[in-house]
């Protein structure tokens, strides 16, 4: 096994330099494909070797398991100070990362958001590949370097059957947005265009610049210039920094505010507990018991006469498919709208807020937290999942700490599986 050792104080940021220098040069943003695997609902990249690894919103860096060699880094050195203090908030504990030896290799932690289980392992080195875009086309591959947790094979229990691992997309400094920022040059922000099912391909920027969809408009729409004119402040939490938490302070349904204490939605930054927080890994949009409630019971009234089917769990509320007109949104339902800090509604219309779970079944696409849940460490209120992100596409400014959203694009007649992959040139 090959390792690295420091023999001053200056070699650590000596080899993060280096690190970061191999590779190709780039000052334009990456584009990566993104598929959703049916089965588990959770999303991939293809961006080591090929090998398709999981989204995670909430992931401080990559983590896979490695072949031996593998590149290691000292414990003492500082990029294992800083993986050891950015590991994920679901891992208690310190890793085994060594004494004062300073031959002693780093680990870091690896946490499966699929099966909530932790491991650790050598802290090392990968390379990681995209391509060069502006906007419109992947232009020419990139290839970087990322750090990464060398996992053991068992953590990659629940993942996609394919998957390589897990690729965290976090506020923190070793995450990929964060690393491609840095190595490439580029802005640290990052878009995401979840697809829906059915082999429909979505989309992944980072670096900032255009990102353009194919419309039924005569014209390609480029969908985050206009994002970008009107952001929404993220919240931090201090007690789970890397997650993207967002300000609500309601929720309406039918045109009508649900009746809820008022800060139901508050984030307490001294327990790190409640707000509202983005997931990648949640299927579907997941809240506190109190408000889940408040929500279904409205729901249900207004479609107290629709043909019933039985609960496909999670899913408790479930109709006959042809029960529901069809628009351009999904079926005809009444809206859903989340009242953001400042004034302005994030709305769901039918096509993110029933889902169909057969041919013959659409099920209302919300689960209720567990008392386990709900009183776990860092609980939010709710958990904005991925199935209310799927065919919207959302933009993250981690260093402006702001994000946006283009609403529902079947709206505007596009969806995330419109991005031109035909290679075009630089």
């Amino acid at each position: 096994m090959s390792s690295l050792h420091s023999s001053g104080s200056s070699l650590p940021l000596l080899l993060l330099s280096l690190l970061l220098l191999s590779g190709n040069a780039s000052s334009k943003p990456i584009v990566t494909p993104i598929t959703k695997d049916d089965s588990t609902g959770l999303y991939t990249i293809p961006v080591k070797n090929g090998a398709p690894l999981v989204l995670d919103l909430a992931g401080p860096l990559v983590w896979s398991p490695c072949q031996s060699p593998h590149r290691t880094f000292p414990c003492n050195s500082s990029i294992c100070t800083v993986a050891k203090r950015n590991r994920p908030a679901s891992c208690g504990g310190a890793s085994s990362a060594g004494s004062g030896d300073p031959n002693c290799a780093c680990a870091a932690f690896a946490y499966n958001p699929a099966s909530g289980q932790c491991g650790s392992g050598d802290l090392t080195a990968v390379p990681l590949s995209a391509n060069a875009t502006d906007g419109n086309n992947p232009l020419s591959p990139v290839t970087f370097s990322a750090y990464a947790t060398c996992a053991p094979d068992a953590l990659l229990a629940s993942l996609p059957a394919d998957a390589a691992g897990v690729v965290g997309l976090s506020r923190q400094p070793l995450s990929l947005p964060s690393l491609v920022a840095s190595r490439l040059k580029v802005a640290k922000e990052f878009a995401l265009c979840l697809p829906g099912g059915g082999g429909q391909t979505g989309a992944a920027i980072f670096g900032g610049g255009p990102f353009v969809l194919r419309a039924a408009a005569p014209e390609p729409m480029d969908l985050a210039g206009d994002i970008r004119q009107n952001p929404l402040p993220l919240l931090k939490n201090p007690k789970n920094s890397g997650a993207y938490y967002f300000g609500v302070r309601g929720i309406a349904f039918n045109q009508e505010q649900l009746n809820l204490p008022a800060g139901a939605f508050d984030l307490d930054r001294r327990q790190g507990t409640g707000g509202v927080v983005f997931s990648t890994t949640t299927r579907f949009t997941t809240l506190r018991s109190d408000i889940y409630s408040a929500l279904i019971n409205a729901f249900d009234a207004v479609t107290r006469n629709v043909p019933r089917r039985k609960p496909v769990p999670p899913l408790q509320l479930c109709y006959e498919a042809s029960a529901f007109p069809m628009t351009f949104v999904g079926p005809a339902v009444p809206n859903i709208d989340l009242m953001l800090d400042g004034g302005r509604n994030w709305t769901l219309p039918g096509g993110n807020s029933i889902v169909q779970t057969d041919s013959a079944t659409v099920c209302f696409a919300f689960d209720s937290m567990g008392p386990e849940q709900a009183a776990a460490f860092n609980s939010p209120a709710v958990i904005f999942g991925a199935y209310q992100m799927e065919n919207s596409l959302i933009l993250f400014d981690l260093e402006k700490g702001t994000f946006g959203t283009s609403g529902l694009l079947p709206a505007r007649r596009t969806n995330c599986g419109n991005f031109n992959f035909a290679m075009g040139s630089s």
